[in-house]
Order: C-alpha cells, then sequence, then structure tokens
C-alpha cells in the first residue's frame, strides 16, 4: 500500500510539474511573441528616421538656396551651410539608429514587462506655440515625426472668417430710412474659409484673399406684412390677424474674392521670414459669387388664442445666382465690413430690391 502511495504522489508531481512548465512556455511564448512585435516595429521606425532626416535636410538646402538667391549670403557662405547641415543630419541619423539598436537589445535581453520608452516619433503630440523657431504651424496636433519644420517662405497663408451685423434692402424708389424691413431687428451672419495669397515676390503689400462662406441674411418684416407669391409675383401684403412676428431668411453659399492692401512687418529669421499684418491697416475691395441653397418665411401669430408658429420654406421666387461687391477696412484682426447684392433678390418682384448688410468682420489670421 505504501508502495501505491508513494507512486500515485509521484505521478502526481510529474503531472504537477509537467503543467506548470508547460504553462511557463506558453507564457515565455506570449511574451517572445510580444517583444517581437516591439522590435519589429523598431527596425521599420529605423527605416522611417532615414527617410524623415532625408527630408528636413532638403529642407535646410532649399532656404539656402533662397538666401543664396537672394543674394544674402555668397556661394561659398552656401556651400558651407549645406556641408554643415549634412553632417548634422547624418550625425543625427547615426545618433537615433544607436537609441533604437540599444533599445531593440533591451527586448531581446528582457521579457515584455521590461519598458522601453520609444518616443522616437511613433507617438502623437499636441503642441501650442512653437516652442523653436523652425517649426512650421503654430498649433500642430499628429504624429512627432510629421511636425516639420518651417518653410523658408510662405506665399499663401489660411484663415477662419466670420462676419456679423446689420440687414436690410436697398429698393426702388425709396429711401432705406422707409424700408418695410426693421433695420435694428434685420441682421446677417457670416462664415467662411478663406486664403491669402502674396501676389509679388518682394512685397507683402498686395494680396490676393479668396475663399468660400455661407451667408445668412434676414429680414424682419414691420406694419403687420408678410412676403406672399401671386402667380410667381412676390409683394408685401398685410397678414388677416395680428402678427407676431414675420421674418425672412435667405441662406446663400458664395466664393469670395478681394485685393487685400496694406502695409505689413517683415520678419527675418535665420532660415526662414514672414509677413506680419498684426495691427496693420488693412483694406480689401472685391467681390462674391454663388448659390442660393434655401429660403424661409417665419409667422408668428395667434389663431382663436392659439400660438401658432408657420415656417415656410421655399416657394418665394428667390434669384439662385447670387453676386454682388464687397469691402473691407480693418485694424488687425477686427474689420468693418460692407456687401452688396447685385442680383435682386426675387426673379418676380413688384419692386426691385438687393440686399445690404452692414457689420463688423473677423478674420483670424
Amino acid at each position: 500500500m505504501n508502495n501505491i502511495t508513494r507512486l500515485v504522489v509521484c505521478l502526481v508531481i510529474a503531472l504537477a510539474f509537467t503543467t506548470v512548465q508547460a504553462q511557463e512556455t506558453r507564457v515565455d511564448s506570449t511574451k517572445t511573441s510580444a517583444n517581437h512585435l516591439k522590435i519589429e516595429s523598431l527596425k521599420n521606425l529605423k527605416i522611417n528616421i532615414e527617410k524623415e532626416e532625408r527630408d528636413f535636410l532638403k529642407s535646410e538646402i532649399a532656404a539656402i538656396n533662397q538666401r543664396l538667391d537672394d543674394g544674402k549670403i555668397t556661394a561659398a557662405e552656401a556651400e558651407n551651410l549645406k556641408k554643415e547641415a549634412a553632417k548634422n543630419r547624418a550625425l543625427n541619423i547615426e545618433n537615433r539608429l544607436a537609441i533604437i539598436d540599444n533599445k531593440i537589445a533591451l527586448l531581446n535581453r528582457n521579457d515584455d514587462t521590461y519598458n522601453v520608452e520609444d518616443g522616437e516619433g511613433d507617438g502623437f503630440v499636441f503642441r501650442i506655440g512653437s516652442g523653436e523657431e523652425d517649426k512650421e504651424s503654430f498649433v500642430y496636433f499628429g504624429e512627432k515625426s510629421k511636425d516639420k519644420p518651417r518653410k523658408y517662405d510662405r506665399r499663401t497663408t489660411t484663415n477662419v472668417v466670420f462676419a456679423l451685423g446689420f440687414n436690410n434692402a436697398i429698393i426702388e424708389g425709396q429711401s432705406l430710412t422707409d424700408s418695410p424691413y426693421k433695420i435694428g431687428n434685420s441682421n446677417f451672419y457670416e462664415l467662411g474659409y478663406a486664403w491669402k495669397t502674396r501676389l509679388f515676390e518682394d512685397t507683402n503689400f498686395w494680396r490676393l484673399k479668396y475663399g468660400f462662406s455661407f451667408q445668412w441674411n434676414k429680414f424682419e418684416i414691420k406694419d403687420n406684412n408678410y412676403l406672399v407669391n401671386t402667380d410667381g409675383e412676390i409683394s408685401l401684403q398685410e397678414f388677416p390677424s395680428d402678427l407676431n412676428k414675420a421674418k425672412f431668411r435667405t441662406t446663400n453659399l458664395v466664393f469670395p474674392m478681394h485685393i487685400e492692401f496694406g502695409p505689413s512687418k517683415k520678419i527675418e529669421k535665420e532660415d526662414y521670414f514672414r509677413y506680419s499684418t498684426y495691427k496693420k491697416l488693412k483694406v480689401g475691395l472685391g467681390g462674391y459669387a454663388g448659390l442660393n441653397i434655401g429660403n424661409m418665411q417665419k409667422l408668428k401669430y395667434k389663431d382663436d388664442g392659439d400660438r401658432i408658429k408657420n415656417k415656410q420654406r421655399g416657394g418665394f421666387e428667390v434669384n439662385e445666382f447670387v453676386y454682388g461687391l464687397s469691402g473691407y477696412v480693418a485694424l488687425g484682426e477686427i474689420a468693418l465690413y460692407v456687401k452688396y447684392d447685385l442680383n435682386p433678390i426675387f426673379k418676380n418682384q413688384v419692386v426691385e430690391q438687393n440686399n445690404i448688410s452692414v457689420g463688423i468682420r473677423f478674420d483670424m489670421d
């Protein structure tokens, strides 16, 4: 019996040892697999590092060539600067690859619980402010390796455009004070995106500003009137009961273009230059063209004591094609803004009327 007991104990111990050994083997295999993936990722990163440093070198050489063309440095100085840039980038590649090789060696020696910081460009970075003089953008979010240095010269910049103010209509045969639309309560909004390009190589006095905008032109109708479509002819008529409010709105998608001019300050650095219009006087003259993409009349009134909100979309014979003149005068980012539709608001109207807007415009460049 004792021999049988000893045999059973030995079998249990052997099976337990085999199970533990198998589990350890599977764990080691998992660890090896995890480290293998990290190592492969680092090897791929080595290729990206070489390409990235070569791209940086191309940008630096382009900036040096531009300075040579502008007569700011001699040919000999340009050659020395190129050699120095090439030397620095070669050393960068050597040092960064050595760091990656060391990380691979650490992974080969240890299991996957060992923490290896691999911040060599394969992570994401959020940056506000350049921090360095050679960064391209003021705000950046993305892969660290793609946070590129500045171009030597940027002739085109972009910005958001937002405008708001008073809206009304110029009506044939009457002054603005006699308008059927309330001057204080009729307004407009504009939201868009614009590009600004310097027109000449050596001066920033003349710029071309262009882009796209959504415009919302609103009219609050007074004297208890509302818009009526009678066989395709648009006119204002008195509402059969007391109106609390009568509003009409058009929504346009337009493509503005302005010639902008005014002084600017040139900021010159060793490897780039910029023109700044910060706190400078800017004047823009031009126009816009686009399409009407919606129109609506909103009426509020009471019927047998019930409050009624009636929205009438479309059916007002609004001109589909929109075009007009616009201009602004700015000091810094805030401008006095005027726009005037050359097209009549409606195709067929008893009295011709054209939309006009006056307000302030913010160009966040």
